[in-house]
């Protein structure tokens, strides 16, 4: 089955950076698309970077433009978010997600930007 596995979250100051990983196994993971959502307390989830399958296509969301850097590397099943200049808005559950005829999301890896 289908399974997505974050890691890489914690806590870090204002200015700080963090690099998150999502492990996919259960699929082909070179030809499908990956994304990283955050949800913060109170918000709707919402798409923060977008990479597609050879890796070429890449979309961000305005929040984290020039800011955050997705990638992936299909020999490793794994897809990456370097998170640099953390603000305290980008305090949130980051959640890996991927899809074909259903939504797979991974569980979270929690990311606090607090002095």
């Amino acid at each position: 089955q289908v399974q997505l596995v974050e890691s890489g979250g914690g806590l870090v100051q204002p200015g700080g950076s963090l690099r998150l990983s999502c492990a996919a196994s259960g699929f082909t993971f070179s030809i499908y698309d990956m994304q990283w959502y955050r949800q913060a307390p109170g918000k709707q989830r919402e798409l923060v970077a977008g990479i597609s399958s050879s890796g070429i296509g890449i979309v961000y969301s305005d929040s984290v433009k020039g800011r955050f850097t997705i990638s992936r590397d299909n020999t490793k099943s794994t897809v990456y978010l370097q998170m640099n200049s953390l603000k305290s808005e980008d305090t949130a559950v980051y959640y890996c997600n991927t899809r074909d005829r259903f939504e797979y999301w991974g569980q979270g890896t929690q990311v606090t930007v607090s002095s």
